[in-house]
């Protein structure tokens, strides 16, 4: 019992602490001292005590330092453990494109439509959904099966399969959402002016040099070598088009 005791206080000890330096660090926020907020925030960040409203903030204090590149950083980072996060969606858009760091993507209105709802709820939302869809399946079925009304055993029969195929939608969201907080492949363009190449290995001369992009922009890693003692990254932009850059030129989400 007195280690149970000693070790709630422990936990209350350290939210405390947390608290009060979250609290100084949007003190420092509000008083517009934002490299003081920054090195609170980012110190808070380094004890493994995160959350999407703490990157949120750091997001926020990056954009009021003039540094677009982190700011998309740490907004994405917010959507990434909360995807229902208004503010950062609003911000994170509202940075693009004052920044200019769109890419013309070159997919459907569909799949992108569908890519953006699926990305405003988290995969345990989705999860939530699926669930309580199989139960509208169960009441569903017992009402095909038991009712003898021929009106309610087609609403039986029909409900259940359109409740049924929203299940698996939302099943196949949950995944699709999981998998991109687990197995984080997209990243941010951090150096200025990023030069990419055609190979893993510095651009000898022009002929190798794939394209160029600003800070800020999101690309997608599918690949990485070693070579020299240098890690290299085989990036894709949104639009397809593929290349390497130094893995130190950017940052995972």
């Amino acid at each position: 019992m007195k280690q149970i005791v000693l070790l709630a206080l422990l936990i209350w000890t350290c939210s405390s602490a947390a608290a009060s330096r979250l609290q100084q660090a949007n003190d420092a926020y509000n008083r517009e001292l934002y490299n003081q907020a920054l090195q609170i925030y980012l110190s808070q960040e380094k004890t493994g005590e995160v959350s999407a409203d703490l990157y949120y903030n750091i997001g926020n204090t990056y954009y009021r330092l003039k540094d677009n590149g982190h700011a998309v950083l740490y907004y994405e980072r917010a959507l990434l453990l909360d995807p229902s996060n208004k503010d950062a969606r609003f911000n994170l858009e509202y940075v693009r494109e004052r920044a200019g760091l769109q890419i013309d993507e070159g997919n459907s209105f569909f799949s992108l439509w569908t890519e953006e709802k699926v990305s405003h709820l988290s995969s345990n939302n989705w999860a939530t959904i699926a669930l309580v869809s199989f139960l509208l399946v169960l009441a569903a079925l017992a009402l095909y099966i038991f009712s003898d009304s021929t009106l309610f055993r087609k609403i039986g029969f029909f409900g259940g399969l359109l409740v049924a195929l929203v299940c698996a939608l939302s099943l196949v969201c949950s995944w699709h959402m999981c998998d991109k907080v687990q197995n984080r492949t997209d990243a941010i363009v951090m150096a200025e002016d990023a030069t990419f190449s055609t190979a893993p290995r510095a651009p000898k001369d022009q002929s190798e040099v794939a394209f160029k992009l600003k800070q800020g922009i999101k690309i997608s890693v599918v690949d990485s070598v070693k070579v020299a003692d240098k890690k290299w990254c085989q990036v894709k932009l949104t639009d397809g088009r593929v290349a390497w850059i130094l893995a130190g030129d950017i940052e995972i989400i």
